[in-house]
């Protein structure tokens, strides 16, 4: 190792010791679970909170616990799971990400005072998001097109897993996850002619996970009483095209 990074290395040493002893004063999962939201989705002990819409899009209804998600497309679904997370009772992190929406989240009902942001982690986002996954539900990682290495990505898993945290990483290259998520916009309603009120936006959603065929669906965003609500449309096709090693449709 050079006289560079042996030097980084000792700088970062003090905030991640900080970044753990903030990570083990967060009460333990189940610990002193918060009441569930009358209109929250009931998903099984071992799923992650999502939003209601998304969760019938999802294998078996919802994102397992432990597992590492591959997302790309529009931050609106990511700042819905933060908001499913954290108001179901739960902590989670935004990690490398310094444009991401809080505001949306909020308007989702996401509760801020659960979720610890962190938008420049440094060389390393891997090991900050390592330590956060000792701690938290649900951590959103920004790879910034970084590819990571399958030796890497095979510890963090296990981190993970071995946690019962979820790991969501966005817009890079991560090998064989649990699970593939896009998303894209694909639509407004509400606007014209540079004036006029946002009533929804449209996402259209690809699911695609490591058994089974693909699944698409469209979600509808509808702002409703001060708060933004999740509709999903009727209609979810289910994709038949065989998926390859690498998540895409052959």
């Amino acid at each position: 190792m050079g006289s560079d990074a042996r030097v980084g290395e000792e700088r970062r040493r003090p905030e991640l010791e900080e970044l753990r002893r903030r990570m083990a004063a967060i009460p333990a999962r189940g610990a002193a679970p918060s009441a569930r939201p009358a209109h929250a989705p009931e998903l099984r002990r071992e799923s992650l909170a999502v939003p209601a819409a998304l969760a019938e899009l999802l294998p078996k209804g919802g994102v397992v616990k432990g597992s590492v998600v591959a997302y790309r497309g529009a931050r609106s679904l990511l700042a819905g799971l933060l908001a499913a997370v954290t108001e179901a009772g739960g902590h989670a992190a935004v990690v490398g990400m310094p444009r991401f929406g809080l505001l949306a989240a909020a308007e989702m009902g996401a509760e801020l005072a659960r979720v610890a942001v962190i938008p420049d982690p440094g060389p390393d986002p891997l090991e900050i998001a390592a330590v956060l996954l000792d701690g938290l539900d649900l951590v959103v990682l920004g790879l910034a097109d970084r590819a990571v290495a399958p030796a890497r990505s095979r510890v963090l898993a296990a981190r993970a897993r071995s946690g019962g945290a979820t790991l969501v990483v966005a817009d890079g290259h991560w090998p064989d996850p649990a699970l593939r998520l896009e998303s894209r916009v694909t639509g407004y309603a509400g606007l014209g002619a540079g004036r006029g009120r946002l009533r929804s936006l449209c996402l259209d959603v690809d699911v695609r996970a490591k058994a089974g065929p693909a699944r698409r669906g469209r979600i509808d965003l509808c702002p409703t009483a001060g708060r933004v609500e999740w509709v999903a449309r009727e209609r979810v096709d289910r994709v038949e095209e065989p998926i390859t090693a690498d998540g895409a449709a052959s």
